[in-house]
């Protein structure tokens, strides 16, 4: 079995440095483009992916969307687990926004933060469930940056921990019940 991991394209608070968390922000233009670079790279190499999934939240969803129409596979619903980390009262400030007003560990001392261990446990059961519905299907999933940075660190402890880029493209292989990475965080098709 093989999973892919996508962000999604870009927004406007990505721009402008907000933090969005579970606030459902659409894909601004550049986003756009960003999802037709990715969709159009897929369509011209083999063939692997069987279905797409993604986030319930409208940016992730929309590049999903984009993805599955260029490659014609199906598109499953979207599925909440698979949303951002909630950031809680932080969602739509500034780095320097949060750092003035929570100090640098902001994460502990600002409300309503989910836990990471929570982002994870949620990304697990997702990844569990598909593992049992489609163990002989490749599915593509479109979710958010701070999730896809807790999953992947949980699931394969290999892989440098690194910021997620928007639109970056990850590749896991299933083996003797161990996720091996074949492709990591690459964002090629964002420099043609």
């Amino acid at each position: 079995m093989l999973i892919g991991f996508v962000r999604h394209g870009k927004t406007d608070w990505n721009a402008e440095g907000k933090i969005q968390g579970q606030t459902d922000i659409p894909l601004n233009e550049e986003g756009i483009k960003q999802a037709i670079a990715l969709a159009n790279r897929l369509s011209n190499e083999a063939p692997i992916w069987d279905a797409v999934i993604s986030s319930d939240l409208k940016r992730a969803h929309a590049t999903a969307l984009i993805i599955a129409e260029k490659l014609n596979i199906t598109l499953l619903d979207g599925d909440s687990r698979l949303r951002e980390r909630y950031f809680g009262e932080v969602e739509g400030t500034t780095e320097q926004e949060r750092h003035e007003r929570w100090g640098k560990e902001w994460k502990e001392s600002a409300a309503g933060v989910e836990p990471s261990g929570d982002v994870r446990a949620r990304g697990l059961n997702a990844l569990q469930e598909w593992q049992h519905e489609y163990p002989s299907r490749n599915l593509l999933v479109v979710s958010h940056g701070s999730f896809l940075a807790q999953l992947l660190n949980e699931i394969c402890m290999q892989l440098q921990d690194e910021h997620i880029a928007n639109l970056s493209y990850t590749i896991l292989e299933l083996r003797d019940e161990k996720w091996h990475p074949q492709l990591y965080n690459c964002t090629k098709h964002l420099s043609i």
